[in-house]
């Protein structure tokens, strides 16, 4: 067995995506179970190098994890030829300086989104990193969340006969932070630090629908700011100055339209904290996180509107569970995989800079929609 590093710089890995999605349920899963088999007795071993701003953070990190290497210091790391591949988690205000160095630093760039705080940064970034000639990846979790994966199964299958629409609700309250503590980071509601749902959301949704269902060609949005003070990490209240909900309308190429409901300030009332429904002529599914529920027109009840009587059927009962089929693992951990298979054995690879470019474009569009009141064609980018 032939064992090969990969050195990775992890920038952002004391915020929560970063630390827990990234370095624990990714890269230190892969480290747990002996490596990323490569084939042919090959076997890649990540090697994490974290970095952030707070020193204290990082070394305690280190330290919990048995890892030897972090640092404060960007530039130095970027500096160091040993370095394969730059990741960033961190407050997308920070991001595009931050992936600028490790681009021209000749790094191969993995990024959460969104990618910029606008399309013309995004579409900065593939160029130059196109340029470059590097690799370079953007994080698109949700495709690889069991409920999707079997939702993608179900399309893959023709089971919807012609899919007509997709309903997606998304949420969970978020609390203010004054009487208890809030589940999210205050620069999240402010706008002036990149905070905000739409900028948050709707890049996860643009390659949602992109991958399942097909090109967004035009999108129609509300946004608001429902909740207008918060308290911050100090106890400290704050004006919420980012919206917290977004309900938002999507024309697709196909014909399809998704409507698809945002929002940090929403009691959940469905079995997962993301639902989508799919319609289509011939069956319709409901999926979440994990779970996938189907009905077959040939199995389609009918009801009919009475208001003078009770309901007397379970409408979720007349619902078949899709069986899993498949050991499902972590979704960041199998995309990190997919990405790491592409730096070392050139295996295909579309979630690029140019698809997170994408993201950004719906967010600003969405912004624009709902700040104008009205419909936005979604343009193709290029380079």
């Amino acid at each position: 067995m032939t064992r090969r590093t990969v050195r990775i710089a992890m920038n952002g890995v004391t915020g929560r995506m970063g630390y827990r999605q990234h370095l624990v349920r990714s890269i230190l899963a892969i480290r747990e179970q002996g490596g990323l088999d490569l084939g042919d007795g090959d076997v890649l071993w990540p090697e994490p190098v974290l970095l952030g701003r707070r020193a204290h953070a990082l070394e305690a990190l280190a330290e919990q994890h048995g890892l030897t290497e972090w640092s404060t210091d960007l530039d130095a790391v970027l500096a160091d030829e040993s370095i394969d591949i730059y990741f960033d988690a961190q407050v997308t205000s920070a991001r595009v300086d931050a992936i600028k160095k490790a681009i021209a630093a000749g790094k191969h760039i993995y990024t959460e989104k969104p990618t910029a705080t606008d399309v013309e940064g995004a579409l900065e970034l593939a160029r130059l990193a196109r340029d470059a000639g590097i690799k370079h990846g953007v994080v698109q979790d949700k495709i690889f969340l069991p409920g999707l994966l079997k939702l993608k199964r179900l399309i893959d299958g023709g089971f919807f006969g012609e899919i007509l629409s997709v309903r997606g609700e998304f949420g969970y309250w978020v609390f203010e932070g004054d009487w208890q503590e809030a589940q999210r980071p205050s620069w999240n509601y402010r706008a002036e630090d990149g905070g905000g749902i739409v900028v948050d959301m709707f890049p996860h949704w643009e390659y949602v629908l992109h991958e399942l269902f097909g090109q967004v060609t035009s999108v129609s949005a509300h946004v608001q700011t429902h909740i207008p003070q918060r308290w911050d990490e100090q106890g400290k209240p704050y004006a919420a100055t980012a919206d917290d909900a977004a309900y938002g309308t999507f024309q697709l190429a196909s014909g399809a339209v998704a409507q698809i409901n945002s929002s940090w300030a929403v009691r959940v009332n469905r079995d997962e904290l993301v639902e989508f429904q799919v319609d289509g002529t011939h069956g319709s599914a409901v999926a979440g996180l994990r779970n996938c529920r189907v009905q077959h027109r040939s199995a389609t009840p009918k009801p009919v509107w009475n208001p003078d009587l009770p309901v007397t059927e379970s409408f979720r009962d007349q619902w078949q569970e899709v069986p899993d089929n498949a050991v499902f693992d972590n979704g960041f951990k199998a995309q990190w995989e997919l990405f790491l298979r592409h730096i070392v054995l050139d295996e295909p690879y579309t979630w690029d800079l140019m698809a997170g470019a994408r993201g950004v474009q719906l967010a600003e569009l969405g912004l624009k929609s709902s700040a104008e009141g009205r419909r936005f064609d979604v343009p193709e980018l290029s380079l």
